[in-house]
């Protein structure tokens, strides 16, 4: 099952929550043979470019939120956790911890989701940082190996830092860090941000994030993370990069169309 990690960057109201769940519950229905919807929200994001930015509900009011679609929608968790004393708490409801990307060489942070994930028998998504070439994700991995088996771990591609205020996104590079034994989603909607470019906020390029989930898709990834929300203008976070949540259900169904079409039709190997 290809995992598709979509929901608002930050939980902003249950009302929010309730309205992003009934569209995932329904694109969960239209592809249950194929893949697995999760309910993605961040109780706290900590990684604002502005002090006054909006952060969120905070991790009991987050977590409430989080267990409530667990519940009445019968949808997955992930979220963002930036402190160690979050991880047992957010384990206990979350399915999927995941560790923000500026975070990802944290090694207290890592292992103790890791420690949590284990306990709790969850899943540990780790983003690679824009700072990181897809080599280095070899440490991050020997880090929670020993804690968690492969099949637990995800990394996440969410770009490259190019020059300021740009990224790009080598898609060879879901191939070097697959040879680790573990999964790579790609991250859409991530991936075409012009960090800071706002001054106090992040800018972004929205037009090309279905170009990119369909080249990443092609490319190979294992899965996807995409933000989305009904009226991304008026987001609280991350306002130009957010997918409007109307377009979701259309561009997954392309996305599962052409994983399956790659899948049927294996890359050519070639000896190197």
């Amino acid at each position: 099952m290809t995992p598709f990690f979509i929901g608002p960057c930050v939980l902003e109201s249950e009302a929010l929550v309730r309205e992003v769940a009934e569209v995932l519950v329904k694109l969960q229905s239209i592809h249950k043979n194929h893949i697995q919807v999760y309910f993605k929200g961040s109780f706290d994001k900590a990684n604002r470019s502005g002090y006054d930015s909006y952060r969120g509900p905070g991790l009991e009011a987050g977590l409430k939120m989080l267990e409530m679609v667990k519940k009445e929608y019968q949808l997955p968790t992930i979220t963002d956790v930036h402190e160690e004393n979050q991880l047992l708490a957010a384990a206990e409801v979350v399915d999927v911890l995941q560790i923000p990307a500026f975070l990802c060489r944290q090694t207290d942070l890592v292992v103790g989701a890791a420690q949590a994930c284990a306990k709790h028998k969850r899943l540990l998504n780790v983003k690679k940082g824009q700072f990181l070439s897809p080599w280095e994700v070899k440490n991050i991995v020997e880090k929670v190996t020993p804690i968690l088996n492969k099949h637990q771990i995800y990394i996440t591609e969410r770009g490259s830092s190019f020059g300021y205020n740009y990224l790009v996104v080598d898609m060879t590079s879901f191939a070097v860090v697959q040879e680790l034994g573990v999964k790579v989603i790609f991250d859409a909607t991530h991936s075409a941000q012009r960090p800071g470019s706002l001054g106090k906020s992040t800018g972004g390029a929205r037009p090309a994030i279905p170009r990119l989930a369909r080249a990443a898709v092609a490319a190979g990834c294992d899965g996807l993370f995409m933000e989305a929300h009904p009226n991304p203008s008026k987001a609280l976070s991350d306002s130009t990069t957010q997918l409007p949540l109307q377009h979701i259900v259309q561009l997954v169904g392309e996305l599962v169309e052409l994983k399956l079409w790659s899948e049927q039709h294996p890359f050519l190997a070639l000896e190197q």
